[in-house]
């Protein structure tokens, strides 16, 4: 198999989507193995499900993750950002794309620990308020490199009720294993 494949012929059957309960349980180490990419665990979990995954679709053919996340003005992090003003962060919309490639990375089967390494380009056209009911994100995998390098590449977006607001170039997650200690 190539390095930069996206899919082997042999690979396992993979579940399409999954529950909150599903995330949590990969937040607590329990989906992927010891030592293998996780989510976080709450608050900074930024997604309740994920609807659909799949190793091939997208933008590019190569891959794409949708999640979505039900937003109520009880979120954690209306109250303090900013008082009077409450504002989902941009940074949180970023964190759940590269939470996505990620969590992508460690569902082809992909060894190793998730890392955010980067983005090209980010643009926000509207903000995530209170009064918002869904947000739906999007990752489209560009490049999926699985051998030595474990790197995934994708282009992300979200959907506030139906409408795109942000959208992210060149969003890239690694998995790294642990240095094995020299005896």
């Amino acid at each position: 198999m190539s390095a930069d494949q996206t899919s082997a012929p042999d690979a396992p059957s993979r579940p399409s989507h999954f529950s909150y309960e599903d995330l949590l349980a990969c937040g607590r180490g329990e989906m992927f193995g010891v030592g293998n990419a996780q989510l976080p665990l709450p608050p900074m979990l930024m997604f309740d499900r994920i609807t659909s995954i799949g190793r091939e679709g997208g933008a590019y053919g190569k891959g794409h993750v949708v999640a979505e996340l039900d937003v109520r003005p009880d979120l954690w992090f209306f109250p303090c950002h900013f008082q009077g003003d409450p504002v989902m962060p941009g940074c949180l919309g970023l964190d759940a794309l590269w939470q996505m490639v990620g969590f992508h990375l460690g569902w082809l089967g992909s060894p190793g620990r998730g890392r955010a390494l980067g983005v090209g380009e980010v643009k926000f056209s509207d903000q995530v308020l209170p009064s918002v009911k869904k947000v739906v994100y999007g990752v489209d995998l560009k490049r999926v490199r699985q051998g030595r390098l474990v790197l995934g590449i994708a282009d992300g977006w979200l959907e506030a009720d139906g409408r795109r607001i942000y959208e992210a170039s060149d969003l890239r997650v690694g998995l790294f294993q642990a240095a094995t200690p020299a005896a």
